[in-house]
C-alpha cells in the first residue's frame, strides 16, 4: 500500500500507523510524481492561519472510505497538529475496515514512558497527561496504566545520574547458531573461530583505551554490560580475560550494577558461571524466550527447556542473586496455552527480572527473508499472551520498571521489563532513555556521547563486522578520542571557556 499526501507531507509519519493494521504488508511513502492506482492512501491539507481543512482517502480491494474534517491549529506548530489529526482520522478508518485497534493508538515511537516523563517535567499533572494521550493519541488506558506505572520506576532510577555519570559496553557480536527472529548482527562461532583470539586482543586493548579517554574527561563508571550476540559463546579463559582488562582498567568500586548476558544454556557452562562470579559480576541473564521444546527447534534453538532450568539452578548454586530471564510472545508455532506455561514455569522459578518481549520482524531477520511464515494468525493471540504475562507478573509482585517499543512490532504492542522490588537493571533503563553516556567497545558497538546539561547526543560507530573492526582498529580507537572533543564543549561542570 502507498500513502500519497497533497499539501503537506506526512507520509511517513501516516505510513507508521497504517503499518500497525497491514502486518507483513509493505506500506511506503509515494515517491515523487507517483499517481495513485489500487490499495493506497490519500491525505490532502489545505492549511491557513489557526486552521486546517484536512481529509483522508482509503481505496483498498475496489471500496473507498472517506472522512474529512476542519480543525483549529496552533501557530507555533500548525504541522504536528495536522499530522497528529490525520493520524487519528486513517486509524479510526483502518479500524473500521480490520477491526483492529491498537493499544497504543497512533504512538509510533519507540519510547512512550519518555513522553510521559517530559509532560511531568513540562508542568502538566499527570490526569492532563493521561488526557492528552488517550483523546489526542488514542492510547487505551490499560497502556496508559503500564506507562505511568513504568514512569514512576525509571524516574527513580534516572535520578540517580550525576553529570559525570556514564555506562561501559562491551560488545560480543558471537552465537553459536542464528535463531530465525534474531537481526542484531552475531556471528556463528563455528564460522568465526579464527577471528576469536585476534577479535579479544583488540577488545581488550580498546578497553583500555576507553578506560583512559573517560578518566581525561573525568566520566564516573556506574553500570557495566556485557552484551551480544551471546557473550558465553568464547571460552571461559577469553571471557576471564575480558574481565581481569575491565577489573584492571576501571575502578569498579562505586559501580551500580555489572550484567554480563549469559544468554543461551547451549553456551553456559559452570565454569564460565564461575568467572563471572569471581569477576564481581551482580546481575546476568538466562534466557528461555520459551520453554515450548517444539518452538525452540522452529526457531533455531538446538537445547531444550530443561536446559534453561538447569543453567538457572547452576547459577544459583553459585550464589547468583539477580537473575534475568527474557521471554518472547508471537514466537511462531507458539500458542496462547504455551505462551501461558511459559510465564507460569517462570514463576515457579523467580528471577528477579523479567523480560517480556513482543516479537518484531525486521528486514535483517530470517523470519523476513527466505524462511519467512505466516504472522497474521497470531493478532489478538499475542496481545492476549501480553496481557497474560502483565497480569500474572504483577499478582506476583513484579513490577514494570522499563519499556520501549520496535518498528514492526506485533500488535503495536512492546517490550517490558519486570522486577522484584529494588531488582531492576539499571543499565536498561540508562541506554532506553539515552540519560547518560554510553561508551560501547567491540565490533558493532555504538557509543552515545550525552551532554550532561543539555539534550546533545552524539554517535560513534564501531564497525559492524569483527573482520572489519580488526582490520581497522586504529580507525576505532581515533573516534574514541572524539569524546575529549564532546566533553571539551559539553563541560561536566557546566562551565564553557
Amino acid at each position: 500500500m502507498t500513502v500519497f499526501c497533497e499539501g503537506r507531507d506526512y507520509g511517513y509519519e501516516l505510513a507508521g500507523v497504517a503499518m500497525l493494521f497491514f502486518r507483513g504488508e509493505k506500506v511506503i511513502p509515494a515517491k515523487e510524481g507517483e499517481e495513485p492506482l489500487d490499495n493506497f492512501i490519500l491525505a490532502e491539507t489545505n492549511l491557513r492561519p489557526g486552521r486546517a481543512s484536512l481529509s483522508v482517502t482509503v481505496e483498498r480491494e475496489e471500496r473507498t472510505w472517506e472522512a474529512s474534517e476542519i480543525v483549529p491549529v496552533s501557530e507555533e506548530n500548525p504541522d504536528h497538529d495536522c499530522e497528529l489529526h490525520l493520524a487519528r482520522m486513517l486509524y479510526q478508518i483502518l479500524s473500521e475496515i480490520t477491526g483492529i485497534t491498537p493499544k497504543w493508538g497512533v504512538l509510533t515511537g519507540i519510547r512512550p514512558v519518555k513522553l510521559v516523563q517530559r509532560r511531568l517535567d513540562q508542568g502538566l499533572s499527570r490526569e492532563e497527561v493521561a488526557r492528552e494521550l488517550r483523546e489526542d493519541y488514542l492510547v487505551s488506558q490499560e497502556k496508559l496504566d503500564l506507562a505511568f506505572a513504568t514512569q514512576q520506576k525509571e524516574h527513580a532510577i534516572l535520578s540517580r545520574n550525576t553529570p559525570d555519570s556514564f555506562s561501559l559496553y562491551i560488545s560480543i557480536p558471537f552465537c553459536p547458531s542464528r535463531c530465525l527472529y534474531c537481526s542484531f548482527v552475531s556471528h556463528s562461532i563455528e564460522k568465526t573461530y579464527k577471528l576469536m583470539d585476534q577479535y579479544i586482543d583488540c577488545l581488550c586493548q580498546e578497553i583500555a583505551h576507553t578506560a583512559e579517554v573517560a578518566r581525561q574527561a573525568g566520566l564516573r563508571l556506574r553500570t557495566v554490560y556485557f552484551g551480544g550476540g551471546t557473550p558465553t559463546s568464547i571460552t571461559a579463559e577469553q571471557l576471564k580475560k575480558l574481565t581481569d582488562c575491565v577489573a584492571e582498567h576501571f575502578d569498579l568500586s562505586e559501580v551500580w550494577e555489572y550484567t554480563i548476558e549469559a544468554g543461551r544454556p547451549d553456551t553456559i557452562t559452570r565454569e564460565k558461571l564461575q568467572v563471572i562470579r569471581d569477576a564481581g559480576v551482580t546481575r546476568i541473564s538466562i534466557n528461555p524466550q520459551t520453554f515450548n521444546d517444539d518452538v525452540l527447534r522452529f526457531v533455531g534453538r538446538k537445547h531444550p527447556a530443561q536446559a534453561v532450568v538447569d543453567c538457572y539452578e547452576m547459577a544459583r548454586e553459585l550464589g547468583f542473586d539477580s537473575i534475568n530471564m527474557d521471554i518472547i510472545a508471537g514466537l511462531p508455532t507458539d500458542t496462547l496455552d504455551s505462551f501461558r506455561h511459559t510465564v507460569e514455569r517462570l514463576l515457579e522459578l523467580g528471577p528477579e527480572n523479567i523480560t517480556v518481549h513482543t516479537l518484531s520482524v525486521k528486514r535483517s531477520a530470517d523470519l523476513s527473508g527466505e524462511k519467512a511464515v505466516d504472522l497474521s494468525s497470531l493478532t489478538g493471540d499475542v496481545t492476549e499472551m501480553v496481557d497474560y504475562a502483565q497480569r500474572r507478573l504483577m499478582e506476583n509482585g513484579y513490577e514494570p520498571y522499563y519499556l520501549y517499543r520496535q518498528r514492526n512490532i506485533l500488535d503495536n504492542l512492546e517490550n517490558t521489563g519486570y522486577c522484584k522490588p529494588g531488582k531492576e537493571g539499571l543499565y536498561n533503563v540508562y541506554i532506553m532513555d539515552e540519560t547518560h553516556t554510553i561508551l560501547a567497545c567491540g565490533a558493532g558497538g555504538v557509543s552515545k556521547l550525552r551532554d550532561p546539561h543539555g539534550d546533545d547526543i552524539k554517535r560513534l560507530f564501531n564497525f559492524k563486522y569483527p573482520y572489519e573492526y580488526i582490520s581497522r582498529f586504529e580507525e576505532i580507537l581515533q573516534r574514541k578520542d572524539e569524546t575529549l572533543a564532546f566533553y571539551q564543549s559539553h563541560p561536566i561542570d557546566g562551565t564553557k571557556s
